[in-house]
């Protein structure tokens, strides 16, 4: 059991990628105040981590009840993730920089939470594979706990690597961090389009 429960973390790790993924959140979090960067932390892990579960405990019965196969998933997801990446190359974030009211912000906060943050960042289609995996046919309520334990440890760590970069934030420059929300487009973009690709391939059996 020591085993498979050490299989799960690195695999969860490998593929949520917490520390490659904390740059991505600074650029999307950029503007927000100290506690709206909190709570989208946080919300984005809770988040990731319902969507995972539903996949875990419900598996495929999910993509047949709704008709979905994987590469379709992949390449929705991917096309989701392109448009997100366009808007922080181009810099298009103005709605952060104006003068809005705290629901205004409030709201676009649970907007970043939810996606791409949530899905298809944290709980993309590359995670919930890899829980499905997981698990298998078993429904052994013993694997689907572990699993889902792992995953929620792995949610933890990368909550914690969210608010360390925020402080990280704090002693970057405004001319830094644009390059690196730039950056970030540039590499969300690629892994965008890395997604598109392989759902196509899927679709076409390629």
């Amino acid at each position: 059991m020591l085993g498979f429960v050490l299989k799960v973390l690195l695999g969860f790790i490998a593929i949520m990628d917490p520390i490659g993924n904390t740059p991505i959140f600074i650029g999307l979090t950029e503007g927000f105040d100290k506690e709206t960067k909190r709570l989208v932390a946080k919300k984005s892990n809770i988040t990731a981590f319902i969507i995972v579960a539903i996949f875990t405990i419900g598996g495929n019965i999910i993509f047949r009840l709704f008709g979905v196969t994987l590469p379709a998933f992949r390449t929705a997801g991917g096309i989701l993730l392109f448009i997100i990446a366009y808007h922080l190359l181009a810099g298009r974030r103005s709605k952060q920089h104006h003068n809005f009211q705290e629901e205004d912000v409030s709201e676009l906060a649970e907007e970043i939470a939810v996606t791409p943050l949530g899905t298809p960042i944290l709980a993309g289609p590359g995670t919930i594979v890899t829980a499905m995996s997981f698990v298998g046919g078993r429904k052994d309520p013993l694997i689907i706990t572990v699993v889902l334990g792992v995953f929620l440890v792995v949610c933890v760590f990368t909550y914690i690597c969210f608010i360390l970069g925020e402080r990280l934030v704090e002693k970057l420059g405004r001319s830094t961090i644009n390059v690196i929300v730039r950056l970030m487009g540039l590499i969300l973009a690629v892994i965008a389009v890395q997604m598109l690709f392989e759902g196509i391939k899927g679709a076409f059996n390629l």
